[in-house]
Formats: structure tokens, sequence, C-alpha cells
């Protein structure tokens, strides 16, 4: 991922008020972070954490670094061979000592994550030496219920976004596919924050009915599910599923990359081809901020098997 891509994706995160600051981080969170201390080696959260995920900025909620790029330095700090993106360290001088060093802060957070040393492993050489009071971990099994599914590809998983008509039914045709490890229904494609049922039910905040899945790329392919998507709804009807009307019910495909995106764009052509479906409508579109349903309407028809669902294998 180039990093003006990387950019706009982190564009959420803010640094919050001094206050919140306070209020959010520990005394010794605070003192590392906004201070510019260091915490003692070998006797911090992440030094020696092998499990796989992310790490955050403690303050704003910005990717930092990946436990892929993790390795043991044997300073007693957690060091990384390389950020998950450059562009989102700042490196300063740091002439605090009698040698200088690099600092390293947050881009978004202007954190105090530690220091950048040119001792590391191959192929970078470097060691990013960063305290555990910076950071945030994320372990991959929760990247997706905290917003950063899109690193799950690195862990072996995939996320994808689609929208069908009422999410009910289409939560339960997704879930049932072979290779779909969880999913959770909510609110994509539009601009309003944090919108409850009753906005999305206006048909003015922009979005979608939508379905976040989670699958296992090794059992599925994107391609497979994105065909799977076209066959138990109607994908010409706009703004339309079944009894269903409204823009919240239009047929959609949110991406999380160019893979994703280009697989998308070939299936929608071949299934215009396949004259299965004609004047395809579907939305192809980047995925944005997703925001998770309210609980009841999660796994709706498994807690309602009795339910109306307008959908169903139509080939």
């Amino acid at each position: 991922m180039d990093s003006a891509k990387f950019l706009d994706l982190v564009a959420q995160y803010k640094r919050p008020s001094e206050d919140e600051i306070r209020q959010k981080l520990t005394e010794e969170q605070f003192r590392v972070s906004c201070g510019g201390g260091t915490e003692p080696p070998f006797d911090n959260a992440y030094w020696d954490n092998k499990v796989p995920g992310i790490y955050v900025d403690a303050i704003s909620g910005e990717p930092l670094f990946s436990s892929l790029d993790k390795f043991d330095s044997g300073t007693g700090w957690p060091s990384f061979a390389r950020p998950l993106d450059e562009a989102n360290i700042i490196r300063r001088s740091d002439k605090s000592l009698l040698a200088e060093r690099t600092e390293i802060r947050s881009k978004y957070g202007q954190a105090h994550l530690g220091h950048v040393f040119e001792d590391g492993p191959p192929p970078t050489g470097l060691r990013y030496c960063v305290n555990s009071a910076s950071l945030r971990f994320i372990p991959a099994s929760k990247l997706a219920e905290e917003g950063y599914g899109r690193y799950l590809k690195s862990f072996g998983r995939e996320m994808g976004c689609f929208a069908a008509g009422c999410f009910w039914g289409a939560q339960d045709m997704l879930s049932k596919v072979p290779g779909v490890l969880s999913s959770r229904v909510g609110y994509a494609g539009g601009e309003v924050v944090n919108p409850s049922y009753e906005d999305v039910c206006t048909g003015t905040t922009g979005h979608t009915e939508a379905v976040e899945v989670i699958f296992d790329p090794e059992r599925i392919s994107y391609k497979e599910l994105v065909r799977y998507f076209f066959s138990f709804h109607d994908p010409t009807t706009p703004n339309r599923q079944g009894h269903d009307v409204g823009s919240q019910y239009r047929s959609a495909i949110y991406y999380f990359d160019d893979e994703q995106r280009t697989a998308a764009e070939s299936v929608k052509s071949e299934m215009e081809r396949s004259g299965k479906w004609h004047s395809i409508v579907t939305e192809i579109a980047p995925s944005g901020r997703f925001y998770p349903a309210e609980e009841y309407h999660q796994d709706y028809l498994k807690k309602n098997p009795g339910a109306y669902s307008c959908h169903y294998p139509r080939w």
C-alpha cells in the first residue's frame, strides 16, 4: 500500500485534547508518550509479546507496527524491523544524551514512541525500539471488531463487506458459506457518524444495511464470495430488495484494496455477460467507516427463525 493511500485510511485518527489524553492514559503512559520518557527494559507490557496482531498509538489509535515485523532484540523493549508505513512515523534528532539519536513519534498522536537504530535485522537493517507505554496491542482475532480489519490479510484472513437489501437475510446467507468464519451486520457507505437503525431507515444518511464478513481465503476466494453475493439477491433493482424500498437497501460491494476492487468489477462483468442478470446496478465502492448495528439485529434470523427474509439462492 502506498503512502498516500495509507494516509487516507488513517485520516480518521486525530490527537485528542490534553484533558482527554490525561483521562485516557495511565500516569506512566502519559510520562512516556507526552513527556518523552523511557520505561524500564524487561518490565513493560509488550517486550516479550508473541501474539499475532498490530500495535496502535495509545493516544490516537493510529496503526503503527505489526507483530510480523517484531523481533527479539535482547534489549527488553518491543523492537520492530519496520513500521506499517514509514510515512506514518516522524523522525527527530535527539541530543538529550551524549550521542545523537533519532527519536520516532507518531504522525497523528504526536506521541513519543522511542528511537530507531541502524542495527536491526535484514532486509531493513533497522531497529525501531519502542516503549510499550506508547502502544496499545490489538490481537489479530480482534482486528475487525476494533475497526482494523484491513490488516487481517497479513494474518491469513480477509474481510469483505456487502450490501444486498435487508441485512437480516443477507447475513443469514453469507454466514452459511464454507470458509466464512464470522459476520456482523451494520451500516456502510454513508457520511453520518454513528447512525442508529432509525436514522438509516430515513434513507437520508447515505448508508446501506451491510454485512461485514471475515473469511479464510484458503477455503473460499474473494471472487467466489462475490459470485455467491450475486446469487442470493436481485442486483438489478435500484434502492429496493423485495418488499423493502429505500436507498439503504441498495446493492453494493465495499472493497478494502485494489485487488478486491478488481475482483468485484470482474465478477460483475462476468454476471452481466452470463445472462443471469441484466442491467446490474450494484455499486462498487471503497470501504469506509463501518458502524455495527444494534445487538438485536445481529444474527437476527438465528434468534428469530420464523422471521421474513427475501434472500434465497436464485440460481
